[in-house]
Order: structure tokens, then C-alpha cells, then sequence
């Protein structure tokens, strides 16, 4: 029997088990932003997503966000490669403006 795997696109979030992390990893289960390419996420049994929280401090690549009524951050800097079965479940989609700003950020925090 297949086991069937989420639909997952960039901009969705989705709850994601964290654990077991090492060191400064973000921990737990928590909301995360899915970053890889929609083509990746079609093929890959795997998700790159960004851990999005409510504490910290902004830096530019700890980017603001409001989801689901809260203003946080995604982490930019906490960027995880998972296996879908560490996806709970899908929350929503940030507001395209956010996606597209996160996107910017990364080609910035990567160009040489």
C-alpha cells in the first residue's frame, strides 16, 4: 500500500515537527513556511521550510510576518530540509507579499 504524501507549494505553512533537534535549532512543533520550488515539492519526498515564530528579535534575516491573526518572524536563518511525514498539517498560505519579500531575502543572504 502507497503511503500518500501531502501537496505541498511554496508560500503554504504547515505545522511541522521539529524534533529532535541539536543546539540552537528551533525546537518543537510549530508552524513553518514552505521555501523549496513547487517542482522540487512535486518530485522530492522532502520540504525545505522556515520556522516561523513570535519571539526573537528582527533581524533582516529574521523577517516580519503576520499569520493567522499573530505578527512573528520567519527564520530565515533556520532554513530545515524534512521529510513530509514530519508535516502535521496544513495551516494556510502567507500573503504573497511576504512570500515574495522571503524570497528576495534569501537570494540576498546567498549572493556572493
Amino acid at each position: 500500500m502507497a503511503v500518500s504524501r501531502p501537496t505541498v507549494s511554496r508560500g503554504d505553512v504547515y505545522l511541522v515537527r521539529l524534533d529532535p533537534t541539536r543546539g540552537s535549532e528551533i525546537r518543537k512543533t510549530r508552524p513553518c513556511l514552505v521555501i523549496s520550488p513547487d517542482e522540487m515539492n512535486r518530485y522530492l519526498r522532502t520540504a525545505i521550510v522556515a520556522p516561523l515564530t513570535t519571539s526573537g528579535r528582527v533581524f533582516p534575516w529574521r523577517m516580519e510576518s503576520h499569520f493567522r491573526n499573530r505578527v512573528g518572524l520567519v527564520a530565515l536563518d533556520q532554513l530545515r530540509t524534512v521529510d513530509r511525514e514530519r508535516l502535521v498539517r496544513r495551516l494556510g498560505r502567507l500573503d504573497p507579499a511576504t512570500i515574495l519579500a522571503a524570497l528576495a531575502t534569501l537570494q540576498e543572504m546567498f549572493a556572493q
